[in-house]
């Protein structure tokens, strides 16, 4: 039995960024706050947490002073800048690159969006930490959609911009553009250019994984694709590999993996989310290649 790890898999470059930050600020200063979980990957969490990482919510934020807080790959609203500011709290800011530049993307067609009485969509995870941060640079007052359902929430006899989560599917987000320019087509008179602006903010690191992942499952008999239970991006990945290999099987660690889902002569591929950490599928191949030795 042949055991291999996918070597595009695993950390994205904002996540990977974010971790090195709060690793080197807990060698300096011991005990460090994260603002929401640094990865979606409890694995990850609780080693980081054995380090002295200590998980708090936005609420939490308004009970501390005088200390420092990780703000993590996902970024974060204006008042959370703000509430620091006032309670003198150091923030250590781990926010993507990628996300940054988006924040201030959003927040400069909102503002000229204000001069023509339009609406901001984005698409993308209501609740999620990017998408709050995001919808912050707008005061909160973006349209969110996942679905063309959605839609139904948009005035499309007034201009629309639209702009995506960085983590979303390119497929879905061009599903939702191609809906909108129908239905402002359909309500409006006025050249289509002028009344919506669609910005394709998808992050390529991310978004390419796909096509990775349908080369690499059709190229394995097994796949055993490694993530947390709350990635998003976990997910999706993972009904990828569902579809183009229906041997494929979803795991947090190794302690959930069966026997019999390997064949003694079986192509085994290892693969995980953008916040699935190499130490953990390194342990995942350990362990099936231990499984292939008792056998």
């Amino acid at each position: 039995m042949e055991v291999r790890i996918d070597e595009k898999s695993g950390y994205c470059f904002g996540v990977e960024f974010a971790i090195q930050m709060a690793e080197e600020e807990m060698e300096e200063s011991g005990e460090l706050y994260c603002l929401g979980d640094i990865v979606h990957n409890a694995m990850e969490v609780d080693r980081l947490h054995k380090k002295g990482l200590r998980i708090i919510e936005r609420d939490d934020l308004k009970n501390l002073n005088n200390c420092k807080v990780l703000i993590r790959a996902h970024g974060e609203p204006p008042e959370t800048y703000q509430l620091a500011m006032e309670n003198n709290i150091e923030l250590i800011d781990a926010s993507c690159p990628v996300v940054l530049k988006l924040q201030n993307r959003v927040k400069n067609a909102y503002d000229q969006m204000q001069t023509e009485e339009g609406q901001m969509v984005i698409y993308g995870k209501v609740g999620h930490a990017e998408v709050i941060g995001l919808n912050g640079q707008t005061k909160d007052s973006s349209i969110i959609v996942t679905t063309i359902e959605d839609l139904d929430k948009v005035d499309f006899t007034r201009p629309v911009t639209l702009f995506s989560q960085t983590t979303k599917s390119t497929k879905g987000f061009y599903e939702i553009k191609e809906e909108i320019e129908r239905r402002v087509a359909e309500a409006s008179r006025e050249e289509l250019n002028n009344h919506f602006k669609a910005n394709d903010s998808i992050c390529r690191q991310v978004s390419n994984r796909e096509p990775q992942m349908e080369k690499f499952s059709q190229e394995n008999d097994v796949i055993v694709f490694v993530s947390g239970k709350k990635s998003s991006n976990g997910k999706s990945l993972y009904n990828v590999c569902k579809k183009f290999n229906p041997r494929s099987y979803f795991i947090e660690n190794e302690s959930e993996i069966a026997s019999e889902w390997f064949s003694p002569n079986d192509k085994v591929g290892i693969s995980g989310a953008t916040s699935t950490p190499m130490w953990l599928m390194e342990n995942v191949k350990s362990y099936i290649e231990g499984i292939q030795g008792a056998s």
